[in-house]
């Protein structure tokens, strides 16, 4: 569907160049990180710079498309776009190539697609859509159970596929959710299983139900007006069996390298031996990762002056491990340019959707702006040790075309939403 010329449009030139900023200063990593001694061929299909080179140049065909489309075409055919999706990622266990254990990405030739990077988009667009159809109140049980229905479906046909890191990313949408008028208890729930779960694993289930127990009890007697005592004791049970079922899930399901990734960031385990053996075989990234974000300093060693980063010491450093190259190579400085322009990438995006005439624009926004801060909390936090490791990468930083063009489209959607704004009534 072509653009109406009898339209006008207006695009948010702040939000286009922070993504031209990012793009462009990732590549300069991606460079750095990936680059042997030698010539540098900037389109040279055997680098991943030169391929990210040749990504960001399809990127431009991608938005130039995009920006093309009638804005609501993305709203009337969301639902469309959601299957289609959905289809994408059950054909991945049919059609799919497996690497690094998963199950995620499509063989094109010699390049690979990731359909579950898109997946999130349109995602977001379904989410959006549901929320925003007159017959849909958020605070109806019915369609809060229709809504969190389509962000399982995706989510778990990614886990699935062996890829948990895409999987805990639709966690964002959560987000999106209590901004539109998700009840309040949702959060407690949410933010009362994240708490029972560490506490389960580090001092086990008993201790943990123990200290659930006190509160929940403590709580009803301070509080019998807005708790009764048969709500307590239910409360209570779902608590106990709680930290007994994710003591099972950790033993009995997780995978062992997910379970040592879990044990070495709650340090579970007590024999030091076993350990530091474990920070060796598991942690390795890691650990390089941070010896090479320390060794930058405040101003850093400058641009492929970097000994770990050209020493090729932190494995995946063009792809999840970017971040590391910005410390050694930039300092801090850098490294909080780089997360001064996320920053501001995020509140320019959640800015333009309170600004939203229509509630899917708004939505949608939201759905934008949540998923780009998942994937860059959790990224920059898995390389400087502070949440466990897990393997997504940095938004429209990280070596890969699937990723960079899934944040492209993502991004631009919501510009050409915006930039129709002045359509609408």
């Amino acid at each position: 569907m072509v653009r109406d010329t009898n339209k006008h449009y207006k695009f948010d030139w702040i939000t286009i160049i922070l993504f031209l900023l990012l793009v462009g200063f990732g590549w300069l990593n991606i460079l750095s990180a990936s680059h042997t001694e030698g010539h540098i061929d900037y389109f040279t299909f055997s680098e991943p710079y030169g391929k990210q080179s040749i990504f960001i140049l399809l990127t431009f065909c991608i938005i130039i498309v995009i920006l093309g489309i009638e804005a609501k075409f993305y709203e009337r055919f969301s639902s469309v776009i959601y299957i289609v999706s959905i289809l994408f990622l059950v054909g991945l266990f049919i059609f799919g190539k497996n690497v690094n254990g998963a199950t995620s990405w499509y063989a094109i030739g010699s390049m690979t697609l990731q359909p579950s990077e898109f997946a999130k988009t349109a995602t977001a667009l379904a989410v959006a859509k549901h929320i925003s159809d007159l017959n849909t109140n958020i605070n109806s049980f019915k369609d809060q159970i229709q809504t969190f229905v389509i962000i399982i479906i995706p989510a778990l046909l990614v886990l699935l596929q062996n890829d948990t890191g895409s999987t805990i990313v639709y966690g964002a949408f959560f987000f999106v959710l209590y901004r539109e008028g998700l009840p309040k208890y949702y959060l407690s729930i949410g933010v009362s299983v994240i708490i029972l779960s560490v506490l389960a694993l580090k001092f086990g289930p008993l201790a943990s139900s123990i200290i659930a127990s006190i509160f929940i009890l403590s709580y009803y007697y301070i509080n019998r007006k807005k708790m009764t005592l048969f709500q307590s004791l239910f409360v209570l049970l779902l608590s106990i069996g709680l930290s007994y079922g994710i003591k099972l899930f950790y033993d009995s399901i997780l995978k062992p390298h997910q379970q040592d990734r879990i044990s070495l960031w709650l340090r579970l385990e007590d024999d030091p031996v076993k350990l530091e053996e474990m920070k060796r075989t598991f942690a390795y990234n890691l650990n390089e990762s941070e010896k090479a974000i320390s060794s930058g300093g405040f101003k850093g060693k400058g641009f492929l002056e970097g000994t770990r980063t050209t020493g090729k010491f932190v494995p995946e450093q063009h792809t999840d491990y970017i971040f590391s190259t910005v410390g050694e190579e930039w300092g801090f400085l850098g490294s909080s340019f780089v997360v001064i322009l996320f920053i501001l990438l995020l509140l320019r995006i959640l800015h333009l959707a309170e600004l939203q005439k229509s509630q899917f624009s708004r939505v949608y926004g939201y759905g934008v702006a949540s998923i780009i801060f998942i994937h860059f909390l959790i990224n920059i936090g898995m390389v400087m040790g502070l949440i466990p490791t897990i393997g997504i990468p940095l938004p429209l930083f990280s070596y890969g075309g699937s990723g960079l063009w899934a944040f492209t489209i993502l991004i631009f959607i919501f510009i050409k939403l915006d930039s129709n704004k002045i359509n609408e009534w």
